[in-house]
């Protein structure tokens, strides 16, 4: 079994992984996330992502991009400590930390065969004000990938777990 730090690619590399993984004739699915607090949810989720293709590549948001999405409080695990924690899942065949805020250019170096995210996302705009729009969809269709949402498992996300922990704070009977 590989090493959880063997599993972590270079952001510099992940273009020339992909070629050769493909050159292999194996197919890549590529998942991306913050995965600040890693729980059940997470790996439930990853799981699933790699029945999908021969090899998952998850793509990790740096400290910098994470506290453009999520705040300067954010993210509560460092970027290579995250990267460690996934890449020792045995689902997970790579990990990789990406400067940007959406996955478009990792989107571009990797070119999987499958692009997969969680089911709080949508493909196209809908009434539902508690879904986020997809913005890599597009550009994953560009390059010929399929694009998967796995549905979305209700109770386990990294913020339902802080509201909880802050909740425990307020409490003096929880230790």
């Amino acid at each position: 079994m590989a090493l959880p730090q063997s599993k972590i690619i270079a952001y510099s590399d992940i273009r020339s992984l992909a070629d050769e993984l493909r050159g292999q004739r194996r197919s890549i699915a590529l998942t991306n996330g913050v995965f600040d607090i890693v729980h059940i949810g997470h790996l439930r989720y990853l799981q699933q992502a790699k029945t999908l293709a021969d090899i998952l590549i998850v793509g990790i948001n740096s400290d910098t991009s994470t506290q453009a999405l999520k705040g300067t409080l954010r993210p509560y695990i460092p970027e290579m400590e995250r990267a460690e924690l996934l890449a020792g899942f045995s689902c997970v065949d790579y990990t990789v930390v990406f400067p940007e805020t959406t996955a478009v250019e990792l989107l571009w170096a990797c070119r999987p065969n499958v692009y997969i995210k969680g089911g709080d996302y949508i493909i196209a705009p809908t009434a539902s004000p508690s879904q986020k729009i997809l913005p890599e969809a597009e550009i994953a269709r560009t390059l010929g990938a399929r694009v998967e949402l796995i549905p979305y498992i209700g109770g386990h996300s990294t913020s339902e777990i802080i509201q909880k922990i802050l909740a425990a704070q307020g409490n003096p009977n929880e230790n």
